[in-house]
């Protein structure tokens, strides 16, 4: 019998359909869920074919041959008993590309491991049941590269809109709050999110009592994510609305608002009290000093394909499509640099931003590595904080004190695959669907947008929207960016004037939105750009996701 050894790898909790995935490693063979009917490959397994909508689904062998389609060398300490470095790559099966595993490469250098290396499964056994497939180099294939996965046409899946009446017309946005944002502020979550939500409604010119309708991301969610979403904001509030939305399944964090804007443009609500908290700041702290006791057990749900590879963060996952980019469109971390660079120099003007220090190029590429080709400043910055939005009727703005801003059109549609890796692998995952919806909804084209509020949880998230968006061709954000100077406020597209999560704080999409509104109010606490009249906004680093564009009138 073989010794099954602690490896300090989170072991996957097997469910009803997969469990023949992770149990068949013990003999040495891998097997993927197939159709019977039309013998479609799928990963992970699905109660409906996709090719066919067949239900005769079962587990078949495959060679376990592969070409990693994107890869990057972790050497962030995620887990205490797994240390880095480590490979983490998504290998496309020989037999179906389409096919991906989120695995390790093993038994060879890190850096040994590039975009197209041919590999092979090996086992590694973690529990009576289970059998991890890992990879090594393929001894066979020498120095030669194998095929990648070419992108999908997504753009077919393109829905025209179903109505010229275009709900849009009928919201506004009255009013914005955010309360102190701040490292290990160590303030319960719920204070702070009363600060922003009280503030928001006085900016609007309104009272608790005209609020009716209340909405958040992602509802009570646990590692200092939430403040525990509707119930106890209710609870503290105590408007009681004739609506509440509270999820995660939504297109971005800002999804939450587009609900909102869909309850008042049904006439159901007058005016939503948009919010979203984190804490995420405070509660690491409280966790490092033995104060929170640590969320302990297998891993579930998506995280049962990923955490057993020691792919703990969405630095690993995304960091696999900026190596898949790079190698398809070419090195573009200079790009990169450009966009924190240019998001501290930014921020060193917004008395609100965390970090406001100016950093240079040379910081930048000197910095600690996290996860290839991610350093320290490629990756945003946990904070405490909360922010508020009201979304009113048009027809309320008139008796309103203050100066709203309008939608002009929202991006919401899924056209890819929901996954960080059997789809998009060119780029993040879950923008260029969004953005191609968006700009099915307006007559406005890229050109008209004055400044663009794009989510920067790491900074080739903001190079996708970029490029998803049309403010470039696919590869071209490395010139479009020229250095920084294209995207600097005096430059041809503004891109996070007030210093974006890479420097401001990770408030989670909620702070890209209230800059929009701002900054088309000409109120910008730190940077203003000159007369914007258009604003696009974008949340949701990865799966799913949405974009907004907001119009000054």
């Amino acid at each position: 019998m073989t010794e099954i050894v602690d490896t300090g790898r989170p072991v996957p909790q097997p469910t009803l359909s997969s469990a023949p995935f992770w149990a068949s490693g013990a003999d040495g063979t891998l097997r993927i869920a197939q159709c019977r009917t039309c013998s479609q490959r799928m990963h992970p397994q699905s109660v409906l074919c996709p090719q066919c909508r067949g239900r005769d689904i079962g587990y078949e062998p495959v060679s376990g041959r592969g070409v990693v389609a994107g890869v990057t060398i972790n050497v962030q300490q995620w887990l205490p008993h797994f240390p880095p470095p480590y490979v983490v790559a998504i290998v496309a099966l020989e037999e179906d590309s389409g096919v991906r595993l989120t695995t390790n490469i093993v038994g060879c250098e890190p850096t040994d491991v590039q975009v197209g290396s041919k590999v092979r499964v090996v086992f590694e056994q973690v529990a009576d049941d289970i059998w991890l497939p890992l990879f090594e180099l393929d001894p066979d294939a020498g120095s030669e590269l194998g095929p990648l996965p070419e992108p999908a046409d997504y753009r077919a899946r393109l829905r025209p809109p179903v109505s010229s009446d275009k709900f849009e017309d009928r919201v506004a946005i009255t009013g914005v709050g955010q309360s102190k944002i701040g490292r290990r502020l160590m303030v319960e979550p719920l204070s702070l999110t009363v600060d922003a939500c009280l503030a928001a409604i006085d900016d609007a010119g309104l009272t608790l009592g005209d609020i009716d309708g209340l909405s958040t991301y992602p509802g009570g969610a646990a590692g200092g994510m939430s403040e525990g979403g509707v119930m106890p904001v209710e609870q503290a509030l105590q408007i009681h609305p004739t609506w509440v939305n509270g999820g995660g399944d939504l297109p971005g964090q800002n999804g939450s608002i587009i609900a909102a804007m869909l309850a008042v443009a049904s006439g159901l609500c007058r005016h939503v009290l948009c919010f979203r908290t984190v804490w995420e700041s405070s509660h690491s702290e409280l966790m490092r000093s033995g104060k929170w006791a640590p969320g302990t057990g297998r891993a579930t749900g998506m995280l049962e394909f990923r955490h057993p590879f020691g792919a703990m963060s969405a630095a690993n996952w995304i960091a696999c499509q900026a190596s898949h980019y790079f190698d398809r469109y070419g090195d573009a971390k200079d790009a990169l640099g450009a966009i924190a660079v240019n998001a501290r120099s930014n921020a060193s003007a917004n008395p609100e931003a965390v970090y406001r220090d100016p950093i240079s190029m040379d910081d930048y590429h000197s910095a600690r590595m996290v996860s290839t080709p991610f350093g320290l400043y490629d990756c945003d910055v946990p904070v405490d904080g909360a922010v508020a939005v009201i979304v009113s009727a048009a027809d309320t703005v008139k008796d309103l004190p203050g100066k709203p801003v309008f939608v002009e059109a929202i991006g919401t549609q899924i056209m890819e695959h929901l996954s960080w890796d059997q789809g998009t692998l060119t780029h993040l995952p879950q923008s260029l669907g969004p953005a191609a919806h968006l700009w099915s909804r307006t007559d406005l084209r890229p050109d008209n947008v004055d400044v663009a509020l794009l989510y920067d949880g790491f900074t080739f998230n903001a190079l996708s929207w970029l490029e998803s968006l049309g403010f470039c061709e696919f590869g071209g954000a490395r010139d479009f960016i020229d250095g920084g100077r294209g995207i600097a406020v005096d430059g041809r597209l503004p891109v996070n004037p007030h210093g974006g999560q890479l420097s401001a704080g990770r408030t989670h999409g909620y702070g890209f939105f209230r800059e929009a509104v701002l900054q088309l109010r000409g109120q910008a606490p730190g940077l203003q750009i000159a007369d914007p009249r258009v604003a696009v906004v974008t949340a949701g680093g990865g799966v799913p996701s949405g974009a907004v564009l907001l119009r000054a009138d």
